[in-house]
């Protein structure tokens, strides 16, 4: 749906943080950029190479989109010593943070500063942000400027993640992070119901099995839980869809492609366990948030999710890594994947693009570098363990596994079966917000109405799903 924790949603509230050397912070994210120098030509001044790295004696400066706020005290220390060693290499590079807490903006706030043209030289995005941003004119086609030169890792980056970030074969961003999901289990709750933490079930059949056991449990202990409100119904609807090997939107893009014998059976599926086994709990219309919490106090045995919501349960619900684990979503046919990257702002000089694309190699695309020095975030009490970002391959994605390990502040074997057995990632369908809005309905039917039509829900749905497609 979104990358990461809280992947719904872009927060506002920004902060303005100014530190030493070449780090200045900024307004918040939805201010002015820096002045827009350049034509938007497609070669560096100066040469006739695009894809040669820049020139460490080039005198640039560039605004950075999502520098970490004061209250992320070990994140921004890390920026900042970021900032100095990447200066170490190119020392007149001038990197300008633009700070705001959370995730960047909020998606109004998101909308109007592409249409505003505000965004900082490199501005942060989700995947699924790609078709807005064209629309608006907002990215610079990066396709000549990033090569095995700039990014040397980049053919160990998984061609499936760079192809979130492309269209018409032009590419327009570089990963930061990715996620699938998966199906997050309690492990103490699976245990006292006789159940193996390490083997999750793998077939939906063995998830509603597992359900009336740990319901079973009894003091108001729920074996499953599913969301049914603020879009994340018709997200997780998706998953599900996904899992068994259906679409939500046909392959030309314009029309549904949920209203058949696959999606009617996730729907009728869940109205099962909810209403014939109970094993969903009575409490229904929840969303993002409501699961974490009720997983994070035993009340809970599974739901699907992404690795990075057990970060937010420790860090925010008091729950322990120890008490989580994961395993490839139940199907096994496709999972649901997004993420989030940055982009280049459309216009800037070609030695800013140089630059941003020098600076977001060195803090996200290097092995051992930046976001994945896991040693560092070790010794800075961040967490160290979850599998993601996950889009390494080849040689890199061994040693990145051996750096992660190594340094590991929580049970990586509790994530061996969700490792083990990847599930190809498919994107999330277009006009995904306005999908999912209208799959909540179906979700809410099912959850909140022993009765609920389930072919009469899923019908409505595909003529409103069919107008939203043709709106685009």
């Amino acid at each position: 749906m979104r990358s990461a924790r809280l992947r719904r949603t872009r927060r506002a509230s920004a902060v303005t943080l100014v530190s030493a050397m070449t780090l200045t912070a900024l307004a918040a994210c939805g201010t002015s950029s820096s002045d827009n120098d350049g034509d938007g030509a497609s070669q560096p001044s100066g040469s006739t190479d695009a894809s040669a790295p820049l020139d460490p004696k080039t005198k640039v400066s560039i605004t950075i989109d999502c520098m970490p706020p004061a209250a992320k005290a070990a994140e921004l220390k890390e920026w900042k010593e970021d900032v100095a060693e990447f200066n170490k290499t190119y020392p007149n590079v001038t990197i300008e943070g633009r700070s705001t807490p959370g995730q960047c903006l909020e998606p109004p706030r998101f909308t109007a500063m592409l249409k505003a043209k505000s965004q900082p030289d490199v501005f942060y995005t989700y995947f699924t942000d790609l078709p807005q941003v064209l629309s608006e004119d907002g990215a610079e086609d990066i396709s000549a400027y990033v090569s095995d030169k700039t990014v040397p890792a980049l053919k160990d980056i998984d061609p499936n993640v760079l192809g979130s970030l492309k269209q018409d074969g032009k590419l327009y961003g570089l990963p930061t992070s990715n996620y699938t999901m998966g199906l997050l289990v309690n492990r103490k709750l699976f245990k006292d119901a006789g159940l193996d933490p390490d083997a999750p079930p793998r077939t939906w059949d063995e998830v509603r099995a597992a359900a009336k056991k740990i319901a079973g449990l009894g003091e108001g202990i729920s074996g499953f839980g599913e969301y049914s409100a603020g879009n994340t119904g018709g997200w997780h609807f998706t998953a599900q869809l996904y899992s068994l090997g259906g679409d939500i939107v046909d392959t030309s893009g314009k029309k549904a492609a949920f209203n058949n014998d696959l999606g009617k059976q996730v729907a009728k599926n869940l109205h099962a366990m909810r209403w014939e086994d109970d094993s969903m709990g009575k409490t229904q219309l929840l969303k993002w948030g409501d699961l974490q919490k009720q997983i994070a106090t035993d009340k809970l045995g599974m739901f699907l999710a992404a690795p990075d919501d057990i970060t937010y349960m420790v860090q925010q619900l008091g729950a322990t890594y120890e008490n989580f684990g994961m395993g490839p979503i139940p199907g096994g046919k496709n999972t649901l994947a997004g993420g989030n990257n940055y982009m280049i702002k459309k216009g800037i000089s070609p030695d800013k693009i140089k630059a941003g694309i020098a600076w977001l190699n060195f803090k996200n695309l290097t092995v051992g570098k930046g976001q994945f020095d896991w040693s560092r975030a070790k010794t800075d009490s961040l967490p160290v363990g979850l599998p993601q970002p996950n889009f390494w391959l080849n040689e890199s994605k061994k040693t990145d596994d051996a750096g992660r390990a190594a340094s590991a502040t929580m049970p990586v074997a509790n994530f061996k079966a969700f490792m083990a057995d990847p599930v190809p990632g498919k994107a999330e369908p277009p006009k995904a917000q306005e999908i999912y809005k209208v799959l909540d309905n179906v979700m809410s039917g099912i959850l909140t109405n022993k009765d609920a039509d389930v072919d009469k829900l899923l019908s409505t749905a595909e003529t409103q799903v069919n107008q939203v497609l043709a709106n685009q």
